[in-house]
């Protein structure tokens, strides 16, 4: 079980995997944290990686090592505290077993720490799946592990992307898009919106989400002439939720929901697979998207990109999301700790 964060609670940080943009975003968001108002965090081992991560972007970044996370608020101010002596070679741009199994160790203990509420909140950062795949990681993604961490079932642990012009859900995640049919049913659409209604209630304030529903087929089926889809599935779904008095729209045609007129009239979108979701926000929100896990007895929010194993060590990656996901943690475990008013 969680314990409940407080709002004098760091938030942990992950590091991702050390050959990618990850350690270089965590360091750039440390020496703008006064800028950013962000709350203390720590980053889980790497205090090396972090250091040489820094000083490719010409960051002067002061390292203090931590025995525990309570220790982490009285150190920030001055140096990013680091907990433990986990660590590893920096070797941007050329991922290999070893960093993955930093990665994967920063990952889980960052997990424990914030399950056991000694953190806040947990941010992670990204890592390459695939390389994680071959030192044990058996999880689809990040999502996935922190629900497991937490003791939610994947299936209740719900994917939201998060920036200042945009919220959208995927109904579907990680799966061939030939499978994604057979996967939308009645049943997960109402699971997948009552998490994020009760979600946005809790940690973004937001009392009575506008909740609008994609279609699956272009034009949201035309009344039926391109699939049935949205006539057999998605609107007796979204007619139960309406009865169960949740403010939900729908189906609407997706190729015109993310306008900038459309977007007024409502507070998140659930699209019906990965791409109808990720597409508008990485348009909109490219360098402020957060990937936040809705329906978790913790927070926990990323930066909605990639290792980016291209860039890094190259001072190009622009911090923007890894500072979106700090605030956005904080944010959130204020609000479930009672300090932030909605």
């Amino acid at each position: 079980m969680a314990g409940a964060p407080s709002p004098e609670q760091p938030i942990a940080v992950s590091l991702g995997d050390p050959a990618g943009v990850g350690p270089e975003l965590i360091a750039a968001a440390w020496a703008a944290r006064e800028e950013q108002g962000l709350a203390p965090f720590f980053a889980v081992g790497g205090a090396e990686v972090l250091r040489a991560a820094a000083a490719s972007r010409r960051i002067d970044l002061p390292v203090v090592l931590i025995d525990s996370p309570a220790q982490a608020p009285a150190a920030f101010g001055t140096a990013l505290p680091v907990l433990g002596s986990l660590d590893g070679a920096y070797r941007p741009g050329k991922p290999d077993e070893d960093g993955a199994r930093l990665a994967l160790a920063s990952l889980s203990q960052a997990a424990r720490l914030t399950v056991a509420g000694e953190a806040g909140a947990i941010v992670t950062g990204p890592i390459a799946k695939s390389h994680l795949a071959k030192v044990g990681f058996t999880q689809p993604g990040q999502t996935e592990f922190v629900a497991d961490a937490s003791g939610v079932a994947h299936s209740d642990a719900v994917m939201m992307l998060a920036g200042p012009n945009l919220r959208t859900v995927p109904l579907t995640v990680h799966c061939a898009l030939s499978e994604v049919f057979a996967r939308i049913t009645h049943d997960l659409i109402l699971r997948r919106t009552r998490v994020v209604a009760a979600a946005l209630a809790r940690d973004f304030g937001l009392e009575r989400p506008r909740i609008a529903i994609t279609g699956l087929n272009p034009h949201a089926g035309e009344d039926g002439r391109m699939g049935r889809e949205e006539i057999e599935i998605i609107a007796p779904a979204i007619a139960a939720l309406r009865a169960e008095g949740l403010d939900v729209s729908g189906p609407r045609p997706a190729d015109a929901l993310f306008a900038a007129h459309e977007r007024k009239g409502y507070d998140v979108a659930l699209c019906m697979y990965h791409d109808q979701a990720l597409i508008p926000i990485k348009t909109l929100d490219f360098d402020a998207g957060v990937n936040v896990t809705l329906g978790l007895p913790i927070v926990r929010t990323s930066p909605d990109h990639g290792t980016a194993f291209g860039i890094a060590g190259q001072n190009i990656a622009s911090p923007g999301a890894m500072i979106a996901a700090l605030r956005m943690a904080g944010e959130c475990a204020a609000r479930r700790a009672g300090a932030l008013a909605s």
